[in-house]
């Protein structure tokens, strides 16, 4: 079966840090531009990174500088490092891919979601 799955969500204090996974099965994660989107209760669901598996990876303004992403294609895990945590960051995260190098903003390009992880930061 194909799928993603997050882990490594939590509970922090402003300014501290959490790394997000998404490990792939059934898929060669190599192959697959990965999204990490974000939703806030009350607010719409937006990107905040894609890695397009060519090295290049595509942020959004408000975590630029913080937020980081490094693959591990042979355990087939992306990594989201998040350093310097801000309440506005609290939300749960989501793991999505698409096969290919081609990434997008749209929550509906990428072909396989995970379940979400929460984070949580304290001010």
């Amino acid at each position: 079966q194909k799928q993603v799955l997050e882990s490594g969500g939590g509970l922090v204090q402003a300014g501290g840090s959490l790394r997000l996974s998404c490990t792939a099965s059934g898929l060669t994660f190599s192959n697959y531009a990965v999204g990490w989107f974000r939703q806030a209760p009350g607010k719409e669901r937006e990107e905040v990174l894609c890695n397009n598996n060519r090295d290049t990876t595509y942020y959004l303004d408000s975590v630029k500088g913080r937020f980081t992403v490094s693959r591990d294609n042979p355990k087939n895990t992306l990594y989201l490092q998040m350093n310097d945590l801000k309440p506005e960051d609290t939300a749960t995260y989501y793991c999505a891919a698409t096969l290919g190098s081609i990434c997008s903003r749209a929550w509906s390009y990428y072909g396989y979601y995970g379940q979400g992880t929460q984070v949580t930061v304290s001010s």
